[in-house]
């Protein structure tokens, strides 16, 4: 069984050194045939232009804001969720929500998609609200499943010691079982960032795909894996390796979100 544990482990950073590799391998040098400061902090992408323009500037910032309005709508509502489910839902009500919430997860993002387009799109527009809408719902699911964990894994004592020092439910609950839970919630909200940052069918059918910079929510724009999505089926050359370096750039961001919650976590611990 250690080596049957072993395997699985090595196979799970192997898989990962290969898609480092080839990241890497493939986009680095397009970075380096267009100029770093060209690639990152050009506003005009082109591709068929004579000569062709590669900046991603702007899908940089698109997913920025996209994932920044999902964040500010769907972790809040998240979490108060999570407390309603840990702490203050009847057990009849919960046996109803909680599969509920199992099956947001399971939607397929291309239903999300269509959904956003009946639902959203028609007030909205296509436009960055409406990615942030849509991907504010989308990540109710992580967010609840995993804070509602963390807030049950704090031990009852803490929640009776304050309601014995005089405390009321609700500020027991949130002066002392959420912070004694910040670690698991903190992850919820990385996690919630990451399918934020990645998702791209539904944000494809809402958000308008313009590879400008963002001016307005009720604009347009492009993120990183819709400029992907959208254009490697007749990329070619440059350009091919231009979307995989975005890719690259994508995968550091990702990177350092991840590295930022470890470094907060263990500083806390």
């Amino acid at each position: 069984m250690n080596a049957v544990f072993f395997f699985s482990a090595a196979a799970s950073i192997l898989a990962l050194a290969l898609i480092c590799l080839f990241l890497l391998a493939n986009g680095l040098p397009a970075i380096g045939k267009i100029g770093p400061i060209a690639f990152l902090m050009g506003k005009e992408w082109r591709p068929s232009d004579i000569p062709p323009s590669f900046g991603i500037l702007p899908m940089i910032a698109g997913s920025l804001c996209v994932t920044a309005g999902a964040i500010v709508i769907g972790v809040p509502i998240g979490i108060l969720t999570a407390v309603f489910l840990a702490r203050v839902c009847p057990r009849v009500f919960y046996r109803v929500v909680k599969p509920a919430v199992d099956l947001l997860a399971g939607v397929p993002s291309v239903v999300y998609g269509f959904f956003g387009m009946a639902a959203i799109v028609p007030f909205t527009g296509n436009s960055i609200l409406s990615a942030c809408i849509l991907l504010g719902v989308m990540i109710l699911p992580t967010v609840i499943v995993i804070s509602e964990s963390a807030i049950r894994a704090v031990p009852d004592q803490y929640y009776e010691g304050a309601r014995a020092l005089g405390a009321g439910r609700y500020r027991a609950v949130f002066a002392v079982e959420l912070p004694a839970a910040k670690s698991g919630i903190l992850a919820a909200v990385v996690l919630s960032v990451g399918r934020a940052v990645g998702e791209t069918m539904a944000v494809i059918m809402v958000a308008g795909n313009q590879a400008r910079m963002p001016v307005s929510l009720l604009k347009g724009a492009r993120t990183l894996t819709a400029n992907i999505v959208i254009e490697m089926g007749y990329a070619a050359e440059l350009h091919r390796e231009a979307l995989i370096a975005t890719g690259v750039v994508l995968f550091v961001f990702i990177l350092l979100i991840n590295l930022s919650f470890s470094a907060l976590t263990g500083r806390r611990k």
